[in-house]
């Protein structure tokens, strides 16, 4: 049997991914990115192979996504993790139609055909206001670990106001609500709202149209889900898997190419 791999180099985490010649997920593996790239890729794949028993030899394409991709050097080729996000929610959730990527350090919109073809996209600005770094400024803020943050906002009633949209400020307008005796739930209620709304703005520039896939580190955050769903006024397809889907992506697309169907990418959307 063969098999094909994706493996998504992330800002802050990167993630490999093992299909089988059915498209079905055998392998996975999530790391932090860190200082070396090479070897956060590198090592990504091998657990990946590891935890799904899977010889190396028997991986007969592999595709490089994310923003660190072309650090893939084990790899067959590179794809834009927009293309890839496209593709895997396509996958995991056919009725998508638009798909909301947030990561550590931008967030993506994307509006996409049946079967994950792009037809157009937008990303924040240089600032990281509306995505996962924003919530790690609060976090250290407030003194708390990423893990705590979605409970404790799921308990605010009456979140507050961020107006920032600078990250560099986020702590600081945390810590002066703070000394203004707001709760620390209604604070951080504030900060996903604020967020969500920033990722709200980008999806209504592209459209948004049928299902909504969420995708991204940021997926993990049961808050953040939970402010969209509301704000949305819909229920986003989220999985087990939602944070892994841009290496999914690679992988079928390194799959395709095993079978020998293009994968077109000289078509691809260069982000």
């Amino acid at each position: 049997m063969a098999f094909a791999a994706g493996v998504d180099v992330g800002s802050t985490q990167t993630k490999a991914i093992i299909v089988d010649e059915a498209g079905a997920i055998v392998g996975r593996a999530l790391l932090p990115t860190g200082a070396n790239v090479v070897q956060a890729a590198e090592h990504a794949f091998r657990e990946a192979l590891k935890s799904g028993d899977v010889p190396e030899e028997d991986v007969t394409f592999v595709i490089g996504t994310g923003y660190g991709r072309y650090r893939v050097e084990f790899g067959d080729t590179q794809i834009t993790e927009i293309v890839c996000h496209a593709r895997g929610a396509a996958h995991m959730f056919p009725g998508t139609e638009t798909v909301l990527d947030m990561g550590g350090q931008d967030t993506k919109a994307i509006r996409i055909q049946p079967g994950g073809d792009v037809i157009d996209f937008c990303m924040n600005d240089k600032c990281a206001a509306g995505t996962g770094r924003f919530l790690q400024s609060a976090a250290a803020a407030l003194e708390l670990g990423l893990d705590e943050l979605g409970p404790t906002a799921l308990r605010g009633v009456r979140p507050v106001n961020i107006s920032t949209t600078c990250t560099v400020f986020a702590e600081s307008e945390v810590l002066s609500w703070l000394a203004r005796g707001k709760k620390i739930e209604d604070i951080l209620l504030g900060v996903h709202r604020s967020i969500a709304s920033r990722s709200i703005a980008l999806l209504r520039r592209v459209g948004i149209e049928g299902e909504i896939t969420f995708t991204g580190g940021v997926t993990r955050n049961e808050a953040m889900v939970a402010v969209l769903n509301d704000m949305l006024h819909a229920e986003l397809n989220v999985s087990e898997e939602s944070h892994y889907i841009g290496a999914l992506g690679a992988a079928l697309f390194a799959l395709e190419r095993i079978k020998g169907r293009s994968a077109s990418p000289e078509k691809e959307v260069v982000a």
